[in-house]
C-alpha cells in the first residue's frame, strides 16, 4: 500500500456491498488457518512463520529490495539520507520509492549512487494528463529505474476499470519506449468487489491489460487476503492461482507477512507461507514492505533482509 491508500477500507466496503458480516467473516478466516483483519484492528500476535527449507535455494541479495512506504515516517530532512545508508548497511542494493521526499529526481539518484543502492521501481498514480504521464518517466528516466507500477486503483464501476485498463495500456507504451516496464499492484478488494454479475476487477484487469506491456507486481498479503475474502478454503493457494494464471508476467512480488489476527507483520513473524509461493513462481525482485512496521521501520527492514536471505525455497 502506498501513499495513504486506504486498502483495508476498500476491503470493508467491498464486503460489506456483498452482504458479508464482519464476524462471520473473521471466523472463516480463522478456520481457514488465516485469521484476517485489518491494520489497526486488534492486537497484533506474533506467530512463527512455517520454518525455512533446510534445503533449497536462497532468494539471491541483488533481488532483494524494499519499499520506501515502510519507512516513511523516516524518510523526511536529514533523516532521509541516514534512513538510506542504514539500509545499505544491511545490505539492501535496490529499493522502490514511493515519491522523492522532497527531492529532485537528479538529487535523490546522486543520493543513492553513493550508497551504491538502485532505485529499480517506484509507485507512481496513473496519470490525470500527457504531461504528468511525461514527467513519470522522464524522473524513473534519471533515476535508472527499469519498472514503474501504478499502486492504487479503487471503484465499484466496471466502466472505470476498464477505461483504467485501457489507459494503463497507453501509458505502458509510452514508457516502453523509454526501456521501463509498466506494471499494476493489487491489494484484496480487486479480488471481493462485485461489478455486477460476479464479475471482478481482477477479471477486467487480467483480461484487458496487454500482456506485452503490463506486468503485475503482486502483493502477496493482499492476495491472501483477497483468498480468505472470497472463501477461499486455502488462501496460499488463491494467491498461488492467482499469480499462475494471470496472463500477465509478474515480475515483482510484495513480500509482506500477515499476523493470525490478520494486521501486518514483519517477515517470519506472521502465517504467509513464502517459500510455498516462492516455489511456485519465482519473481525477478522480492520486495520487503510492512505498512505499519511493528517496532520500528528499520528493525522491519533488516528483519526482512535477513529473512529472506535465510529462507531457502
Amino acid at each position: 500500500m502506498c501513499f495513504g491508500f486506504n486498502a483495508p477500507g476498500a476491503l470493508r466496503r467491498s464486503l460489506e456491498e456483498k452482504g458479508v458480516d464482519r464476524r462471520n467473516f473473521l471466523r472463516g478466516a480463522a478456520a481457514a488457518g488465516l485469521g484476517v483483519g485489518f491494520a489497526g484492528i486488534g492486537g497484533t500476535t506474533a506467530v512463527a512463520a512455517p520454518a525455512a527449507q533446510a534445503a533449497g535455494r536462497p532468494v539471491a541479495p541483488g533481488l532483494i529490495s524494499i519499499q520506501l512506504y515502510t519507512l516513511r515516517s523516516i524518510m523526511r530532512g536529514e533523516g532521509i539520507d541516514a534512513t538510506l545508508a542504514s539500509l545499505a548497511n544491511y545490505g539492501f542494493t535496490k529499493v522502490e520509492l514511493a515519491g522523492l521526499y522532497g527531492r529532485t529526481a537528479e538529487a535523490m539518484r546522486s543520493t543513492l549512487d553513493s550508497l551504491g543502492i538502485t532505485p529499480s521501481s517506484s509507485h507512481d498514480g496513473i496519470s490525470a494528463t500527457p504531461a504528468a504521464l511525461e514527467k513519470k518517466i522522464a524522473n524513473a528516466v534519471t533515476l535508472g529505474q527499469t519498472h514503474i507500477n501504478v499502486p492504487y486503483l479503487v471503484s465499484s464501476s466496471a466502466d472505470d476499470w476498464r477505461r483504467w485498463a485501457d489507459q494503463m495500456n497507453a501509458e505502458a507504451a509510452v514508457a516502453r519506449q523509454s526501456g521501463l516496464k509498466y506494471g499494476y499492484h493489487n491489494h484484496a478488494h480487486e479480488f471481493t468487489t462485485n461489478l455486477g454479475g460476479g464479475l471482478t476487477p481482477w477479471d477486467i484487469f487480467t483480461s484487458r491489460l496487454d500482456p506485452k506491456l503490463v506486468h503485475l507486481e503482486v502483493d502477496l498479503y493482499w492476495a491472501v487476503t483477497g483468498g480468505v475474502g472470497v472463501g477461499a478454503a486455502d488462501p496460499i493457494q488463491f494467491a498461488i492461482d492467482t499469480i499462475l494464471q494471470a496472463p500477465q508476467k509478474v515480475l515483482q512480488y510484495h513480500v509482506k507477512d500477515r499476523a493470525a489476527a490478520g494486521d501486518f507483520a514483519d517477515l517470519g513473524t506472521g502465517t504467509i507461507d513464502f517459500a510455498r509461493i516462492f516455489r511456485a513462481h519465482t519473481p525477478k525482485e522480492f520486495i520487503v514492505e510492512n505498512d505499519q512496521p511493528d517496532v520500528t521501520p528499520l528493525q522491519t527492514a533488516r528483519v526482512g533482509y535477513d529473512y529472506l536471505r535465510a529462507l531457502r525455497f
